[in-house]
């Protein structure tokens, strides 16, 4: 940690030591960060990535929707994006230009009043559009990749990297730049009554409620679909974990939920290590059943 301490440079944002980064995760579980590093605006960030020394590993953190923080903590440096700089939504035209810690559903809902339509889906989506970049977050059909037109932000030397939406190499849950802090992303809607686009927004949210545990602690679809949308006969994570048997299933305090299986829950007392060895525990029990390998969709850092 000395080591560490005497490496940080000077910042015009908050930069905290040895913060406990459980208060910032949905499933409100895991250990400290080394250093917690909260920027002003852009620029404070890029400086700060530009002299903070190359070994220093760098963790880009949303509002903690699709994490797990394990339980010994992030080495290095975490870089949560917060405030006004970074969750500004501004329409411009036909155009949602959304900063990368902005809401999805604040996104989908600023461009509903304006009356844009095609960025519905994002009130299905608990995180933020630097998530959304990064995994091609999706639901109901729709995907990021429908709506971007260009996103910019920093690489780990805090250079200015920007791509069309045709560089990201868009697939199912996934999108090619990596090493990215996004900052800002431009996305294009299409004019509809905002009256209509609000009623699909509200049959989103309504069928989300009725499926998935939303009031608990969760983080999220715990693991991709086996075969992207579109696939005739495409398998379904959830299914296969129901067949496996472990709806329900429990490792100390976390719980394969009942009411949807592809969700993780902290029940109230649930470690890191809990939550991400039931995960475990479902992937070899869905390999035992189908032979299929769940790959994760959640996002897990730090040491065990």
């Amino acid at each position: 940690m000395g080591s560490l301490i005497a490496s940080l440079p000077p910042v015009r944002g908050r930069l905290l030591l040895a913060e406990r980064l459980a208060p910032f995760t949905w499933f409100r579980v895991g250990g400290e960060a080394e250093a917690l590093f909260i920027p002003a605006d852009a620029a404070d960030l890029a400086d700060f990535l530009r002299a903070l020394p190359s070994e220093v590993p760098v963790y880009p953190i949303g509002v903690g929707s699709n994490l797990i923080v394990r339980d010994g903590g992030v080495p290095g440096v975490v870089v949560r994006l917060a405030g006004r700089e970074f969750g500004s939504v501004v329409i411009d035209g036909d155009q949602v230009i959304a900063g990368s810690g902005a809401l999805d559903a604040t996104v989908a809902r600023t461009a509903a009043k304006a009356g844009l339509s095609g960025l519905e889906f994002l009130v299905g989506i608990p995180g933020t559009i630097g998530g959304a970049l990064t995994m091609n977050a999706g639901c109901y059909g729709r995907e990021t990749r429908d709506i971007l037109e260009s996103a910019w932000g920093f690489d780990r030397s805090g250079e200015v990297r920007s791509y069309t939406a045709s560089e990201f190499g868009f697939r199912y849950r996934h999108s090619d730049p990596t090493g990215i802090i996004w900052v800002q992303a431009v996305f294009r809607g299409q004019r509809d009554e905002p009256a209509a686009i609000e009623a699909r927004m509200s049959e989103i949210s309504t069928k989300r409620e009725a499926a998935q545990p939303i009031r608990e602690k969760t983080g999220g679809s715990t693991f991709a679909n086996p075969d992207p949308p579109g696939v005739p006969n495409a398998r379904s994570a959830w299914k296969l974990v129901d067949e496996a048997g472990m709806r329900g299933a429990r490792r100390g305090g976390a719980q394969v939920s009942e009411q949807h299986c592809n969700f993780l829950i902290n029940t109230g007392d649930a470690t890191a290590a809990d939550i991400e060895g039931l995960g475990e525990d479902v992937r070899a029990a869905v390999k035992a059943t189908s032979g299929v390998d769940l790959r994760w969709e959640i996002r897990r850092i730090g040491r065990e």
